[in-house]
């Protein structure tokens, strides 16, 4: 399956994506990919009233301390960005999601893989593959 490529090959799918979170959330950590996914909707941003409340939106989910969604970053990039949240710039979450992709790269993809919900996917889709081939499984 392309998925257990790399994370960047899951998160670009649909399907894929939406198994990692299930994953993700039976692990208590789908706050990563939801950060994840809220920094690359952000950088698509062109209006600068919008950058600023959906960084501020960003921040109050993610990463202010006790936001509902925190993320683990470390004392540096979180202060970086609290510093800088006044006047946000598309790449004011950079470092942040990068730290973020990392773990989910190192961390949780590996553990995805070895998964029961990586395993049913990967079941299903070749009992998916074995019906077009032969219809009357």
């Amino acid at each position: 399956m392309a998925w257990s490529e790399s994370v960047d090959t899951i998160l670009a799918n649909k399907d894929g994506l939406a198994a990692f979170r299930t994953f993700l959330k039976s692990e208590f950590s789908e706050e990563n990919v939801e950060f994840w996914l809220a920094c690359e909707d952000f950088k698509k941003t062109k209006s600068s009233a919008k950058i600023a409340s959906k960084a501020r939106k960003i921040y109050s989910d993610f990463i202010q301390a006790d936001a509902p969604k925190e993320i683990n970053i470390d004392f540096q990039t979180k202060n970086h960005i609290s510093q800088n949240i006044s006047e946000p710039t598309l790449s004011c979450f950079d470092d942040a999601q990068r730290l973020v992709y990392s773990l989910m790269a190192k961390d949780s993809f590996p553990r995805f893989l070895r998964s029961e919900v990586y395993k049913e996917l990967v079941k299903k889709q070749q009992n998916g593959n074995q019906k077009r081939w032969f219809p009357f499984l």
